[in-house]
């Protein structure tokens, strides 16, 4: 992969998701590459006992409680909110995990950002999220499958090595907007930096061509 192309694709999704992008202190908007590579990178720390399956558990358990909805963020949130991240918008077909023609440039600017230098070492989760629209356990259910079917194409058509990749649904327990719970801005997609595959070599420095 070229220079050109990782540069572009980082300019890409920048364009295209025009979305908040948190790290572990602050959020911002991803308005150039370099942003991008630092959202999800700059994470001085990680937290090894969130893993996927944990995160699968912690949402199957909210489902078999079926607690009422509070106007805080849940617990689930709560901690996804410390790790480095960015958030998409991927358009599926309607009641399904068939991703739409469109949304496969931001797919492919997503694959970009990640075979970049600075990133090519790090594992990530792909998280879906609904919002309450629907049952509990149905939300859960599709948002797994959208997360799969993302983790997919990043893997089969962009190439990105299984080994760096998790899917997890969280169905509408991780809404980004708790007080709005039906609003569309909490169906999204969320990236998660979890770690090495590997133990680093020296450090690239963040303002590597």
């Amino acid at each position: 992969m070229t220079r050109f192309t990782r540069l572009a694709g980082g300019l890409a999704l920048a364009a295209a998701l025009a979305a908040p992008l948190a790290t572990a202190a602050t959020a911002q908007t991803a308005d150039t590459d370099r942003q991008i590579m630092q959202g999800l990178s700059q994470a001085t720390m990680f937290d090894p006992s969130l893993t996927a399956q944990v995160l699968r558990q912690m949402a199957q358990d909210a489902v078999n409680q079926n607690k009422p909805l509070t106007l805080d963020k849940s617990e689930i949130a709560k901690r996804l909110d410390k790790l480095a991240q960015i958030n998409v918008q991927i358009q599926f077909a309607l009641g399904s995990a068939i991703i739409r023609p469109e949304s496969y440039a931001t797919l492919g600017a997503i694959a970009d950002a990640m075979h970049h230098p600075i990133l090519w070492n790090y594992k990530f989760i792909v998280v879906g999220n609904t919002d309450t629209t629907g049952t509990r356990a149905f939300n859960l259910k599709l948002s797994q499958e959208r997360a799969d079917a993302i983790v997919q194409a990043l893997e089969t058509v962009f190439r990105v090595s299984p080994d760096r990749l998790e899917a997890v649904g969280l169905g509408q327990e991780a809404l980004q907007v708790p007080s709005k719970p039906e609003d569309p801005i909490n169906r999204r997609v969320q990236i998660f930096t979890i770690g090495n595959v590997k133990p680093m070599g020296n450090p690239i420095p963040t303002n590597a061509p």
